[in-house]
């Protein structure tokens, strides 16, 4: 059986190299790439699919909100939104009548900032500066061009403009025609180069919002968030990308720009072009464009290191939603050899209508509405192994905490039969091999391994790493991190009578 389970994985592999339209031919994707390293710092990573006459251009940023101090907790996804804003010469009428008015609406921000953190601040004094920021604000209107990115990508065949933060990266990405390449090479090099924060004030407010609406009194965010915050107690995981209430009023555009300034720089970016290009024009295009970028500050390691959990911490949340359960076990990432078991033991528990919790919780004992099992809050350092579920009225969140447990003793106990194990290896290459046939699915696997993993050639062993583990590995690993006193365990309910 071991023996057929290897023939199916190559198999699956070499499937890849027969997509309509996704096809590397003869050629594997380690002969595929092309990379190159800017004399900056800069990254190019480029894949030759010459089937349709487009391009996905993703551009990562080895930088997101694990890289915050306390002053700055927040400010990566508050630069996600503000670097939509425009730059110099994109987003505005006329830069150099703007220029003014933004510094004076920095200024009363500024002072209105610090006035508000002051416990005796005179509110007359307080509503003169709102008045103040609130007029400059009209008056700067007249100035912006909204959409402006999205507006040009758009217009010129551009599809699936947008961008993400997370714990670990920062990340922007566009598909279009390949004959606008040169296009969106000078619209990022701009980006990179010459960025404005307007509508600063305006935005952190729209942000603030943002966290009260989708976090504050959204019950699955805020029982993720609770999770998370209680598992870690010193590694900067442990806060939210968003940042906190206070985080988010009291970050200023000086704390932002100089974020900006030291890490949104060549020496933390990875670029992926994948599509109808060749890599000689795509190394010359991003050498004529990004090529005299400052270098920048390369991102700090975090050295704070999640000490070992030497219990169980338990935390219960009051809320007016429906109850939910979650437990999460601390465990390594990659390219810890763990990692990859946690990935077998993710498929074995909870991928899909097969999966052993849902046939368990769901189907046979029906104890849940809904069971869900992932990695998180990021892959740079060491993270948490998490199962969630919604317990089905009238069960209760003890009743699935308790069969919970009882599957995860199966898994420490009995070896997972060849026959799981060979389909969940190969329901892994096979989700794996589904996004490598688009070119966007492709672009972000290799920004993001190269980021996060130091080299793109993770993506490309990992079929062969997962053959390598069988059910004894499995059953150790399941002994050696799910334990008591690893786990965090958050019930969200209702307070009697609610």
């Amino acid at each position: 059986m071991r023996q057929l389970n290897s023939m199916m994985i190559l198999l699956l592999t070499a499937l890849l190299f027969c997509f309509s339209g996704a096809a590397f031919g003869s050629s594997t994707l380690e002969e595929k790439v092309i990379e190159h390293q800017f004399a900056n710092g800069m990254q190019l990573l480029v894949v030759e699919r010459h089937d349709t006459p487009v391009v996905s251009a993703y551009i990562t940023i080895g930088v997101g909100s694990v890289h915050e101090t306390s002053e700055t907790r927040g400010v990566a996804h508050l630069l996600e939104h503000m670097l939509f804003k425009g730059t110099e010469t994109l987003g505005t009428t006329d830069y150099q009548k703007e220029k003014p008015i933004l510094e004076a609406i920095e200024k009363v921000g500024s002072k209105l900032d610090a006035l508000r953190l002051q416990a005796d601040a005179d509110p007359s004094r307080v509503a003169a500066l709102e008045k103040e920021l609130a007029g400059l604000q009209a008056e700067h209107k007249q100035y912006v061009v909204k959409d402006v990115f999205s507006k040009i990508y758009s217009e010129n065949g551009g599809v699936g403009y947008n961008a993400f933060t997370s714990k670990d990266l920062t990340t922007y990405l566009i598909s279009l025609p390949s004959n606008k390449l040169e296009l969106w090479a000078l619209i990022e090099s701009d980006r990179m180069k010459n960025p404005v924060l307007r509508e600063f004030y305006t935005e952190r407010d729209v942000i603030r919002e943002e966290r009260r609406r989708s976090y504050d009194t959204n019950p699955p965010r805020r029982h993720y968030e609770t999770l998370v915050a209680n598992a870690f107690t010193v590694h900067p995981y442990r806060n939210p990308i968003i940042g906190w209430h206070s985080d988010i009023a009291n970050l200023s555009p000086q704390k932002t720009r100089e974020f900006l300034q030291k890490y949104y720089a060549p020496v933390n970016t990875v670029i992926a072009l994948v599509g109808d290009v060749t890599a000689a024009d795509a190394i010359a295009l991003v050498e004529r464009y990004f090529g005299d970028i400052e270098e920048g500050t390369p991102a700090p390691v975090i050295m704070t290191t999640e000490p070992e959990q030497n219990g169980e911490k338990r935390i219960t949340e009051i809320f007016d939603a429906e109850p939910r359960l979650a437990i999460a076990w601390h465990k390594p990432t990659m390219p810890h050899q763990d990692d990859y078991v946690f990935d077998l033991i993710d498929q074995i528990l909870g991928s899909g209508r097969t999966s052993r919790l849902y046939r368990s919780l769901v189907e046979e004992q029906q104890l849940a509405t809904a069971v869900s099992v992932y990695g998180a809050p990021g892959s740079r350092y060491p993270n948490l192994f998490v199962i969630d579920a919604i317990p089905r009225h009238p069960h209760t969140t003890e009743e699935l905490e308790i069969a919970i447990y009882a599957e995860l003793e199966r898994l420490k106990n009995e070896l997972v039969g060849e026959t799981e194990l060979n389909k969940v290896r190969n329901r892994l290459v096979t989700d794996q091999l589904r996004q490598l046939r688009s070119n966007s699915g492709l672009a972000r696997l290799l920004t993001s391994y190269q980021s996060l993993a130091g080299d793109w050639r993770y993506l490309a062993t990992y079929t062969r790493e997962i053959e390598k583990f069988s059910a004894e590995d499995i059953k150790a690993v399941a002994n050696k991190y799910f334990t008591s006193s690893n786990r965090t365990v958050v019930v969200l309910k209702r307070e009697a009578g609610l």
